[in-house]
């Protein structure tokens, strides 16, 4: 369907449409399932003339952000790459956070992934992965569905209410089935509030493998969720109970930081006694 890309308009190829706008529609037809494409699939799916995208695909080869096969298909450049990788909101979390990402793999030697909300879906910013870790459906850079991932959970729970009325109202795009811990609209809110509470959520999957997920919010230095931290292993073989502290905790020390400061524990702090004797002369 013309105009079908991501954030493209309805009819690009109408005058006056701004010449950024048309060559923004053509990146937008790129996506997890169309990463090559032809002057005339490009052409059908952005809704322009044939003469006018391949003049904008020309411009955006040589510019970098496209680049273009031996067979005439286009793919995203490694240039476009490099400036959205860029973002503050990505690479400022991903610098801070990656040692501690590391160190959940080492203890689990699963997957290990990082993500951040935009708009009504999650965009996965970093993910690490043992080379024989269960199978999963994401990949860095991809966006993920909030209802029925863990972290999607997590930033849909602390995204406020207005955010999870739009969701229930009008879904949050396709995404693998859910096992057990997907939630249908009814019961999202009362699965969202027990994720708020416990500052952790549970997800298990049945696509395109056996999983359990667990993840944990992190907040930055004006106290808002900005990313939110999960452990993907085989369902089964780690309950998901001795997952959780390690999430947590990993995901209060990123928080520490980026600056946030949680509130105080109420734990009690043992202080040692001192010795009265270190005092007193013989």
């Amino acid at each position: 369907m013309a105009g079908a890309g991501r954030g493209a308009p309805k009819d690009p190829d109408l005058p006056g449409q701004p010449v950024l706008v048309r060559a923004l529609t053509l990146l937008g037809q790129f996506s997890e399932q169309r990463r090559a494409l032809n002057l005339s699939e490009m052409s059908r799916l952005s809704g322009l003339a044939p003469a006018t995208a391949l003049r904008l695909l020309r411009h955006l080869t040589e510019w970098g952000a496209l680049e273009r096969l031996e067979d005439g298909r286009y793919v995203v450049g490694v240039r476009l790459w490099e400036i959205a990788s860029l973002s503050p909101r990505g690479h400022g979390v991903r610098e801070i956070a990656l040692p501690y990402l590391e160190d959940l793999y080492e203890v689990t030697r699963h997957h290990v992934l990082l993500s951040v909300r935009e708009g009504r879906e999650a965009v996965l910013i970093d993910r690490l992965s043992s080379r024989t870790a269960t199978e999963v459906a994401y990949r860095v850079g991809g966006r993920m569905p909030l209802r029925t991932t863990a972290v999607g959970q997590v930033l849909l729970a602390y995204g406020g209410a207005e955010l999870q009325d739009e969701l229930l109202a009008g879904g949050d795009g396709p995404g693998p089935a859910p096992g057990p811990g997907g939630a249908d609209s009814a019961g999202l809110r009362a699965v969202l509030a027990d994720v708020k509470q416990a500052g952790v959520a549970v997800v298990r999957r049945t696509h395109p493998s056996r999983t359990v997920s667990v993840a944990a919010p992190i907040h930055g230095a004006g106290g808002g969720v900005v990313a939110a931290l999960s452990i993907v292993v085989p369902d089964e073989e780690v309950p998901a109970h001795e997952l959780v502290p390690l999430v947590r905790a990993a995901a209060r020390a990123i928080s520490r930081n980026l600056g946030h400061r949680a509130k105080a524990s109420g734990a009690w702090r043992h202080v040692q006694p001192q010795d009265s004797s270190a005092s007193q002369g013989d």
